[in-house]
């Protein structure tokens, strides 16, 4: 397998996992922490996709040519994947405990059940 063969399988393995916790979870927190590995899945398959081997940075200078630098678009995905990335957790995080403070539990069966 190829250096880069290893990043696919690696963002797909916590794709997956990630997904995995999302769909049989019924913890609240374990499903938020499901989607934070999944999100960094993507953000590795995102990485891996931008990668160009034997090139520089996007950077002018005399060694740099148009032909050996690396695209700095997925990066710059990523970096903004991040920070959005971090802000729908910070708010998940406080809705879920808005959910425990009203519900006193994190089990979204419960949660259903207690609706009606």
């Amino acid at each position: 397998m190829t250096s880069i063969g290893v990043y696919y399988f690696g963002a797909i393995s916590l794709i997956l996992i990630g997904l995995y916790a999302i769909l049989t979870k019924r913890n609240l927190l374990k499903i938020l922490v499901g989607l934070s590995i999944m999100e960094t899945g993507v953000n590795l398959l995102l990485i891996s996709v931008g990668y160009v081997r034997n090139a520089t940075a996007p950077i002018l200078s005399d060694y740099a040519t148009p032909t050996n630098v690396v695209d700095p678009i997925p990066q710059a995905l990523v970096l903004t994947a991040i920070v959005i990335g971090v802000a729908t957790t910070a708010l998940a995080l406080s809705v879920a405990i808005n959910v425990y403070e009203r519900y006193n539990t994190l089990d979204i069966e419960k949660i259903r059940g207690l609706r009606g």
